[in-house]
């Protein structure tokens, strides 16, 4: 960051519902590392808790009783768009968006502070994304078809290997390697880091989402006034997983999201 200007501000809004608490510890200890390779950054953490009850205050106090935390709670499960949107009050020079199944690099936050500063056309910056395993995850995406999302969502390993050459280029992995992308149609909504102004004038994500495409819509419209970056040097492990394998309620709400995407977007079929 430069050293010469006044130190910027961060938010981060981490939003829950029914934690892993070893998948958060893991995360909020990954989050404050982080923060500690930062310079001249004032910080602020925000956890939205969609849960029944809070019970995310008095695990805090005990497991990590010197790391500050403000936790929002009470209101029910929103939805993780609406529940983001709560933070917006506290959004900050940068406001990172951050699930609760991210443990990121040790450099992450730094790096992609230091890659903002430098280009200051970027208002979303997306990290490259790695599974537990070690394996790549591809984080950006094309425009989705009707057909590329029931062949990632539904389709048996058997027909996607049919399909290899599709999934690749809808993730985009020739272009996500070991050099910055500007520009990647949409983003993944696990690690977003956003210019807080950006992200007011947004006014954050739709509501009109419960789960799933929020990020999607929130992409597309982010294009339309601001370049988005995908930085290689921003690492992450995310957790993450399909809805096909959550069960019925996640398939409703995956359905039901993929409606109200196209109908605002349009609707490409193949």
């Amino acid at each position: 960051m430069n050293t010469d200007q006044a130190p910027l501000s961060l938010s981060i809004c981490v939003v829950t519902y029914k934690p892993d608490w070893v998948e958060l510890q893991r995360t909020l200890e990954s989050l404050r590392t982080a923060l500690n390779h930062c310079e001249q950054i004032r910080a602020r953490v925000l956890i939205i808790d969609n849960s029944p009850a809070d019970e995310i205050s008095d695990w805090l106090k005990e497991v990590m009783p010197h790391f500050a935390v403000k936790v929002i709670s009470g209101h029910g499960n929103i939805g993780f768009g609406r529940a983001n949107n709560l933070a917006l009050e506290d959004c900050s020079d940068y406001h990172l968006v951050l699930n609760p199944d991210v443990d990121m690099a040790q450099d992450a936050l730094k790096s992609a502070l230091d890659f903002m500063d430098r280009n200051p056309d970027c208002g979303l910056l997306s990290p490259a994304g790695y599974s537990a395993d070690g394996s790549r995850q591809y984080l950006c995406k094309r425009y989705p078809s009707l057909f590329d999302l029931a062949l990632r969502g539904f389709a048996p390993t058997s027909v996607k290997a049919l399909f290899k050459g599709r999934l690749d280029a809808y993730e985009m992995r020739a272009e996500l390697g070991s050099d910055v992308f500007w520009d990647p149609p949409i983003v993944s909504g696990c690690f977003m880091l956003f210019r807080g102004d950006i992200f007011r004038v947004l006014q954050g994500f739709d509501p009109g989402f419960m789960l799933y495409f929020e990020d999607f819509d929130i992409s597309i419209r982010a294009s339309k006034i601001t370049r988005i970056a995908y930085v290689p040097d921003v690492r992450i492990l995310h957790g993450g997983g399909n809805a096909a394998k959550k069960g019925y309620w996640h398939i409703q709400q995956f359905m039901r999201s993929a409606v109200y995407f196209y109908t605002r977007h349009g609707v490409v079929l193949f």
